[in-house]
């Protein structure tokens, strides 16, 4: 519920501070006073937009807050929340417009963007009138406020989770078709290649050991020649010869040399062991570069056959293992795609069919709050004078989607046997007034409590029609908060609290201004709505009686 408006410095309001409060909200003034300044003034608060240049004359900047009461359960909270904004029970909304057009905007000291304001607007602000094209006057908004009036919301949730889940397995399908497709078209090329490679059976690692082998056994016979040299070197004609002979005549004069010679003797052992490891790890080698010369053309053609293959897939050798992992899953894949596209459709028809029997019931539940919906809006357009007017809710097929297969459009006939079409096409400005107003009595049994702001909605019509006119907003204000703008004795007279829209001029600058009015006031105001600029006794007391009839 908004509970006040304070302005400074927008167009020709310098500073203005108004306190609302429950119930009808009536404002009035002479054409030209002001009153659309304050809705200006309230739409740039909530983030709207409309007017470009909105500071006063002369001023730096304007300024703008308003404060709404939440209830708990508001929806503005999941807004609140979803900005990361959390308050109590206070909302304050504050923009500052630049004189350079800069527009700052907070929540409750927070700073926050235009679409934040706007997105918390529509759980805050109703604005209805003649050119109403976001609210009643949309045809977009006509199938959710027929879903809202039939009280249906688990049934479009039904149907936006099936559409979910149909586009899903639609998806996952096309992606299976896409790839059997994609392997179908190199199905030739995957049995080949893998059989190529089943075929070699690389192992990861095998090309460095196999070009190891080779440029060993390319240099095995030099090699061979000098370890075979080293290998005499150390045998028995050489080193280990000439050892044994100095450890045999070492021995042989040991016992007189006073142990002098048992060091040099012990060494002299070591070496002989020293050297028996060495001539052994000599022949191994020996053993090792030993080979047939075909052994040599064996490794040389397997290893140019890993290098090719993996030349040829774009791989590395100690990839090409995988590689074949790879293009037999490919195949496989292939070879499964009938029994698994046949699951993946089995699950599209059956997402379908679920979908189907969801959008169909709502269709069917539509179908029946409208014919409630046209019924309601009979019975509220007889007491508005228009009851030869026809309403009708008309539920056409339209593509499926996340909110089912149902276009939905509200049409009126002003007279019967007259062509229906939508509301703006057909309505004149008067019958268009009513005609949303009737609207809006009947969609608004499940109102969230949304202020409601009425734009004179009461234009074109008069006496028992204006009548009835207020007594609709009147109703519509019970539990509730209505701001009505009108030139409506009739309509005024049935506010709750009244307020007056007033222009003043000097030599130097124009304001527009709004004053609260007590009863003595208030019946002065509505008495210059009957009769104009004079105000006679006998207005004052048509005044006195509408107020209390």
């Amino acid at each position: 519920m908004l509970r006040g408006l304070d302005i400074r410095d927008m167009l020709i309001i310098d500073r203005l501070e108004l306190a609302f409060q429950p119930g009808l909200n009536v404002l009035t003034g002479e054409t030209g006073a002001g009153k659309s300044i304050l809705l200006d003034s309230l739409g740039f608060v909530l983030g709207w937009r409309g007017r470009a240049e909105l500071v006063r004359q002369g001023a730096d900047q304007g300024e703008v807050t308003a404060w709404f009461d939440l209830e708990a359960g508001h929806p503005a909270h999941a807004v609140l929340e979803e900005a990361g904004i959390t308050i109590e029970d206070e909302l304050i909304l504050r923009r500052v417009n630049s004189r350079d057009g800069r527009k700052t905007a907070w929540i409750n000291d927070r700073r926050v963007s235009g679409e934040v304001l706007r997105a918390l607007s529509e759980t805050l602000v109703e604005l209805h009138g003649q050119h109403d094209d976001r609210g009643l006057l949309n045809p977009r908004g006509h199938r959710q406020m027929l879903d809202t009036y039939a009280d249906v919301d688990a049934t479009p949730a039904k149907v936006r989770d099936a559409w979910r889940t149909l586009g899903q397995t639609r998806k996952a399908l096309l992606a299976a078709e896409a790839r059997v497709d994609a392997a179908k078209a190199e199905e030739d090329y995957l049995r080949h290649a893998v059989a190529e490679l089943d075929a070699l059976g690389p192992e990861i690692g095998e090309e460095a050991t196999l070009d190891t082998q080779r440029r060993l056994m390319q240099a095995a016979e030099k090699i061979r020649t000098d370890i075979g040299r080293a290998g005499d070197a150390l045998g028995l004609n050489g080193a280990e010869g000439l050892i044994n002979d100095a450890s045999r005549w070492l021995q042989g004069v040991a016992d007189r040399a006073e142990g002098q010679l048992d060091a040099p003797l012990e060494a002299i052992e070591r070496v002989l062991v020293a050297l028996d490891d060495a001539q052994q790890g000599v022949l191994s080698c020996l053993d090792a570069l030993s080979f047939n010369p075909a052994e040599l053309e064996d490794v040389e053609e397997r290893l140019f056959a890993i290098r090719g293959l993996a030349r040829k897939h774009g791989v590395l050798a100690d990839d090409l293992r995988g590689f074949a992992d790879d293009l037999r899953a490919r195949l496989a894949m292939l070879d499964g795609s009938a029994g698994d596209l046949k699951a993946l459709n089995g699950n599209v028809q059956t997402a379908q069919a679920i979908y189907d029997a969801a959008a169909d019931r709502l269709t069917r539940e539509r179908h029946t709050a409208a014919l409630r919906l046209d019924k309601a809006m009979a019975a509220e357009l007889a007491p508005l004078k228009m009851e030869r007017a026809v309403f009708a809710t008309t539920i056409t097929l339209t593509d499926a989607g996340p909110e089912g297969r149902d276009a939905v459009a509200f049409t009126v006939a002003t007279n019967p046997g007259a062509p229906a079409g939508p509301l703006n096409k057909i309505a004149s400005g008067g019958e268009l007034s009513r005609f949303l107003l009737a609207l809006k009595v009947c969609l608004t049994q499940a109102s969230d409590g949304l202020t409601m702001i009425f734009d004179e909605i009461d234009r074109g019509v008069g006496g028992a029609t204006a009548a009835a006119v207020g007594r609709r907003l009147a109703d519509l204000a019970q539990g509730g908060q209505v701001l009505v703008v009108t030139h409506s004795p009739q309509v005024a007279a049935l506010g709750g609290h009244h307020w007056r829209v007033e222009k003043q001029q000097n030599k130097d600058a124009t304001t527009s201004t709004v004053v609260a009015l007590d009863a003595a006031a208030r019946i002065d105001e509505i008495a210059r709505m009957l009769s104009g600029d004079l105000v006679t006794d006998a207005a004052r007391a048509a005044a006195k009686a509408l107020i209390n009839p």
